[in-house]
């Protein structure tokens, strides 16, 4: 893991909070080419009511009008959290050189936790991903949002039962 990991990783998580501050899931991406941030974004499922609202999907659309091309070849891609499926489709799809990401993720996670899309040699691209990237950061984000989350909830329910008054 090199500091230039780190720093884009930062950047991420700054949009990660940036989710969490609207009560989105805690998920940011940058893409970068050639040091730069070409593209950003951090879930939006909620607020936009679309489940392709992932921060991968807002990054690569960011990058690909900032480029002016789909193909992001010479990019690396840095999220937050591991991609599920569809992001991880996404990312082949424009044929990112390389990903980055903080944590796994045990219930959708498709580059390390349930698949290995990023290295299946049934499909046209690969491309190398290097997780755990402040990962430690990441994970606590998460970890407090949903936490937040379910007492929220509980708070909810016991209003419910008992109506004041």
């Amino acid at each position: 893991m090199s500091s230039v990991d780190e720093d884009f990783m930062r950047l991420a998580l700054d949009l990660a909070e940036q989710a969490a501050l609207q009560d989105e899931v805690p998920v940011g991406a940058v893409i970068v080419a050639d040091g730069k941030v070409v593209g950003r974004g951090f879930n939006q499922r909620e607020s936009q009511r679309n489940p392709l609202c992932h921060a991968e999907i807002s990054a690569i659309d960011g990058a690909a009008k900032e480029l002016g091309h789909w193909r992001l070849s010479e990019c690396t891609m840095y999220v937050t959290l591991e991609p599920c499926i569809m992001c991880v489709g996404a990312i082949l799809q424009a044929r990112v050189s390389r990903l980055v990401f903080g944590c796994l993720d045990a219930k959708a996670g498709a580059v390390e936790s349930l698949y290995r899309l990023c290295e299946d040699r049934r499909l046209n691209h690969q491309l190398p991903a290097v997780g755990g990237v402040l990962a430690d950061q990441a994970g606590t984000l998460l970890s407090e949002f949903f936490s937040r989350l379910r007492a929220r909830k509980r708070e909810s329910k016991i209003g419910e039962r008992w109506p004041s008054g």
